[in-house]
C-alpha cells in the first residue's frame, strides 16, 4: 500500500497521463506518429532532480515537466499541450485511489472469509445477549459473529461503489472548458487508464467524489472499530468470554506481570478515529473559491495515502485478531447461568398470557418475582401459580 503513494509510482503514472495525451494527438493527426514513438522511448524523470528543481520553480508539475524534458529534448514541447497542471493530479490521483481500493477490497474479502468460518464453528455456542449492557436473552456467539459478516459485506458493496465514484479522470485544460483540448483526448487517456471521463469539471475534479470515498474509509473503520469494542468488553476480566491470543513471550504490562491485554482492539479503535476525521477533511474539501483553488490539495496529500495505509493496516490487524481469537464457550455458559433463569423472563411472560392472563398482568407478575431475585443476589425465578 506505502509503495502506491511513493513518488515512482506517482511520477509514473503523471508520465503515463502525458504520454497518453500525445499518443491521442497523433491519433487525431494533429502531430506526427513519430513524435510519440520518440517520447516513449526517450521519457523519464529522476526524483532527486525533481526536488531539487522544485525548491526554485515551487511548482510540483512544473518541476516534473523541466526534469522529462532534460531526457527529451526537442520533443518535449508536445508534452502537456493545452494540458493544466490538475488534468495530471486530479487523474493520477484516481488512478492512486483505484490502486489503494483494489488492496483495500482484498483485506475486506479476508476477513470475510475468517468470520463466515468462524460464525459456523460457534453456531451453536449460547452466550448471552446484552443490551444497555445488561443481560437480556439467549443468542450464540456465531450469531454475533454473522452479523459482522454481513455488515462487511455491505462495507465491500460501498467501497465498490466508492471505487467507481472516484474512478474519474479529466484532460480538459485550464477551467475544465477545452479550449484547447479535443474532448476526445481526454476520452482517450481516461479509457487506457480505466478511468471514466468526467461528465463536466471545472479545473479540478469536484470532490463530492472524494467526500464520498474518505467517508466510505471512516465507515469501513468504523466497523473494525466497533468490533473491536466487543472483543474489548468481552475480554474484560469480569466477563473473560473471549481474548485475543496472547504469543509467547509477550508481555502485558511493564508494572504487572500478570496483565493480558487487548491491545490489538485497542489499536484498531484509535485508528478509526484518525479515519473519521480524514472524511471530515474531506467534506470540508467539497466547497473551494469558484472554478478551483488549493485548499483542498494539501490536506489531501496527507488523508489519502494515510487514511489508505491505515485502513489497509486495521484490515490486516483484523484478520490476524479474528482468527486467532481466542473463546471461552465455558465462561460465556457460565455468564448465562449468572442470573439462574432471570433471561427467559419473556418467555414466562408469552406462557402466562398462552393461558389467558394479560398482558400488563402479567408483565406485572414476572417483573415483580424478577425483582426480588435482583433484591436477593439472584435466587432464580420463583413459581408463579
Amino acid at each position: 500500500m506505502s509503495r502506491i503513494w511513493e513518488p515512482e509510482n506517482r511520477f509514473k503514472i503523471w508520465l503515463d497521463i502525458e504520454l497518453l495525451a500525445v499518443e491521442a494527438r497523433a491519433e487525431m493527426g494533429q502531430i506526427p506518429r513519430d513524435v510519440v514513438k520518440a517520447l516513449r522511448t526517450k521519457a523519464k524523470f529522476n526524483i532527486e532532480r525533481i526536488d531539487l528543481l522544485e525548491k526554485d520553480l515551487k511548482h510540483d508539475v512544473i518541476a516534473f515537466l523541466t526534469s522529462v524534458s532534460e531526457f527529451v529534448g526537442p520533443e518535449a514541447r508536445h508534452l502537456h499541450y493545452g494540458m493544466t497542471s490538475s488534468d495530471v493530479l486530479d487523474t493520477s490521483l484516481a488512478v492512486q485511489l483505484m490502486q489503494a481500493t483494489d488492496l483495500l477490497l482484498k483485506g475486506i474479502d479476508r476477513i470475510l472469509s475468517i468470520l463466515k468460518f468462524r460464525a459456523y464453528e460457534f453456531k451453536h455456542t449460547l452466550e448471552i445477549g446484552r443490551s444497555h449492557g445488561i443481560h437480556g436473552e439467549p443468542i450464540t456467539f456465531g450469531l454475533k459473529l454473522a452479523l459482522w459478516y454481513e455488515e462487511m459485506k455491505r462495507n465491500r458493496e460501498r467501497l465498490i461503489h466508492a471505487r467507481e465514484q472516484i474512478a474519474v479522470g479529466k484532460i480538459s485544460g485550464a477551467m475544465g472548458t477545452f479550449a484547447h483540448l479535443d474532448p476526445s483526448i481526454e476520452a482517450f487517456v481516461c479509457e487506457r487508464l480505466k478511468l471514466k471521463p468526467a461528465p463536466i469539471s471545472t479545473q479540478i475534479i469536484q470532490r463530492d467524489r472524494h467526500g464520498y470515498y474518505f467517508s466510505v474509509l471512516a465507515i469501513i473503520g468504523a466497523t473494525l472499530d466497533k468490533i473491536a469494542v466487543e472483543i474489548r468488553h468481552l475480554q474484560r476480566t469480569e466477563v473473560g468470554e473471549v481474548e485475543e491470543f496472547f504469543s509467547p513471550g509477550q508481555k502485558g504490562s511493564s508494572a504487572m506481570p500478570h496483565k493480558r491485554n487487548p491491545v490489538l482492539s485497542e489499536n484498531i479503535s484509535g485508528l478509526s478515529r484518525l479515519l473519521r476525521g480524514y472524511a471530515m477533511t474531506a467534506l470540508e474539501n467539497i466547497p473551494l473559491w469558484h472554478e478551483r483553488d488549493i485548499s483542498h490539495s494539501s490536506a489531501e496529500r496527507v488523508i489519502a495515502p494515510d487514511a489508505t495505509v491505515a485502513l489497509d493496516f486495521m484490515l490486516n490487524r483484523m484478520c490476524g485478531l479474528l482468527e486467532k481469537l481466542v473463546v471461552y464457550p465455558q465462561n460465556m455458559k457460565k455468564n448465562l447461568d449468572r442470573t439462574r433463569g432471570l433471561v427467559f423472563s419473556q418467555r414466562v411472560l408469552l406462557a402466562l398470557t398462552e393461558k389467558g392472563c394479560s398482558r400488563e398482568e402479567a408483565y406485572r407478575l414476572v417483573q415483580k418475582h424478577a425483582m426480588k431475585v435482583f433484591a436477593g443476589g439472584g435466587m432464580g425465578i420463583s413459581r408463579v401459580n
